[in-house]
């Protein structure tokens, strides 16, 4: 915990005295004609860290950002007005002193005294012994532009980003104020596509933050989605928990490059299949998914809006609590209430596994009619067996099956092994994950038009996709869906695709398109079932954060029938 520094013994005497606005003033006036020592240049140095630790310097700038209060940074950011001749020198410097120590407004020209110090990486004065104000005085925002030689050079400083910044990250919007922002678009998986240069992705991306410190703040930024753009964002740069921040001094100019769409983009075909994760939807309160019978039925309106927009004929699902019948029947008759009786039915699953959530399936007994019993597999590779199952259309035609799939996670890496993190960008379980693709190529030989699709936890150039296409099935979204729109996931501000559709070479043939709705994905966690840190007044029972993954939808035109 910081300490806050205690004011000047010459301050605490003025107070007690009484002294009168005319002694004020002339204490005032001597102090400012107290010179600096330092140049703020010189206090930051041309490193990464200030050349003067721990000696008490007195520096002078302008006040460019005010954050005093104890639920912001509780300090504010100074510029010295006339840079020096050396680039690599900010012109910055954050002051460690709340408003009850000396009450400061940007514009004002201040003197202060201080230890220069790096409190975590970040160059400041703290504590500080002095802060007097000398009149008034003005910075211009430096254009800075994204990437650029580095950030350390500029810390501290006033700086507007005249291009426009596309919104990559919100993931803790709503529980830190964070927005990160990127020069160029998005941020993609670098095993999601070819041609994506991590390295590359930092130097273009920023975080934007709020100018506190307070987990869960009671007023929250603009809620914007990713994709939307903000253009000529205005903040002084500040640093903390390993990272430089932007903290806003004007409004945050965002443009809703990205709106919201009502229903997927329609697919051609007689049959409509989708692919859906859940996020544990259970209805054993209190183990995973919703905490409490509140956030239950959130949570089941929410999943509900989104099964009745997709609109398929049939849904795969993932991460259905796997306790029989009880949560899938669950979700099919709240379904059903919405959209009409009879409208879906769910299937047994013959092997659901004995893992604590397992995959389902849910279809219109009115456009399509099961072939057979529902199977599985026995392989014990598989912790969460697939469930296969084929349809025709009621009138009749060509069948297809559908195998629905949840492959080995990315979490809980062992520490040793094939399975453990090969430190190349697939995470730990992959070589998991291949023996699983590798199973499902055998299992589909036999099968009559075979679609794989589900959470394969695998993104677009992995090992397992790579399995799957080279054992002649072919991913039907990097046919049919626009690069730019072909994801379905984000993980630590980079989005990729997780949830696949894969098709032998005569059901490709049948394949007329696919898309991806994006009503999880690109939103903001803030929004989703929970009770816990979310702002009550942000829930709404619509499809959008029904989950973290976005719903797949395949258009199938099948020959014969009526």
């Amino acid at each position: 915990m910081r300490v806050l520094p205690r004011a000047s013994f010459g301050a605490l005497l003025v107070v007690a005295l009484g002294a009168t606005p005319a002694l004020a003033d002339s204490a005032a006036a001597a102090a400012c004609d107290t010179p600096a020592t330092h140049r703020v240049s010189q206090v930051q140095g041309a490193g990464d860290a200030t050349p003067v630790p721990g000696q008490t310097v007195r520096v002078e700038g302008v006040v460019t950002g005010d954050f005093q209060r104890t639920d912001q940074l509780s300090g504010f950011f100074i510029q010295d007005p006339r840079p020096d001749s050396d680039p690599r020198t900010s012109e910055g410097l954050f002051v460690f002193a709340r408003e009850s120590f000396k009450d400061v407004k940007p514009g004002d020209r201040v003197l202060v005294t201080g230890k220069a110090t790096e409190y975590n990486g970040w160059t400041e004065l703290s504590p500080v012994s002095a802060v007097d104000v000398c009149g008034t005085g003005a910075v211009t925002p430096q254009p800075y532009t994204l990437p650029g030689d580095g950030l350390e050079a500029v810390e501290n400083m006033l700086l507007t980003f005249p291009q426009p910044l596309t919104v990559s990250d919100t993931y803790n919007l709503g529980r830190y104020g964070e927005v990160t922002l990127a020069a160029g678009g998005r941020v993609f998986q670098s095993t999601d596509r070819p041609g994506v240069d991590p390295a590359a992705d930092k130097r273009r991306s920023l975080l934007l933050d709020d100018g506190s410190t307070r987990e869960n703040p009671a007023t929250l930024p603009p809620i914007v989605r990713l994709g939307d753009v903000a253009t000529g964002l205005t903040g002084v740069l500040g640093y903390g928990f390993g990272q430089y921040r932007l903290q806003p001094t004007q409004p945050v100019p965002y443009a809703g490059a990205n709106p919201r769409t009502p229903r997927p983009e329609p697919v051609v075909g007689n049959v409509t299949v989708a692919s859906f994760n859940t996020l544990n939807w259970f209805t054993t309160v209190g183990t995973r998914g919703a905490s409490n019978p509140q956030e239950q039925q959130r949570q089941l309106a929410k999943l509900v809006a989104a099964l009745k927009g997709v609109d398929a004929d049939a849904v795969a699902l993932m991460e259905v609590e796997n306790n029989g019948q009880t949560a899938l029947q669950a979700l099919v008759d709240a379904l059903n209430a919405e959209v009409g009786a009879g409208t879906y039915a769910a299937l047994r699953h013959p092997n659901p596994g004995t893992d604590v959530i397992h995959v389902g399936l849910i279809y219109k007994p009115a456009k399509l009619k099961p072939v057979g019993e529902a199977s599985s597999s026995q392989d014990p590779v598989f912790t969460r067996p697939p469930l296969i199952q084929t349809f025709r259309r009621v009138t009749g035609g060509q069948p297809f099956t559908m195998v629905v799939n949840h492959l080995k996670s990315k979490g809980s890496c062992p520490a040793g092994g094939p399975d453990a993190d090969q430190g190349d960008g697939q995470s730990c379980w992959n070589a998991t994950r291949v023996k699983q693709a590798q199973a499902l190529l055998q299992i589909v030989d036999d099968l009559p038009n075979p679609i794989v699709l589900g959470d394969l936890n695998a993104y677009g150039e992995e090992d397992p996709i790579d399995t799957l296409e080279a054992g002649g099935l072919t991913s039907v979204t990097k046919k049919f869906v626009p690069e730019e729109q072909r994801y379905s996931y984000l993980f630590q501000g980079q989005s990729g695709e997780l949830d696949h559709a894969f098709v032998g070479r005569q059901l490709l043939k049948r394949v007329t398109s696919a898309t991806i709705w994006h009503i999880n994905a690109d939103e903001p966690r803030v929004l989703d079932y929970n009770t816990e840190y979310n702002p009550p007044d942000l829930y709404r029972p619509d499809a959008y954060r029904s989950s973290d993954h976005d719903p797949l939808v395949v258009g199938l035109t099948l020959p014969g029938g009526r």
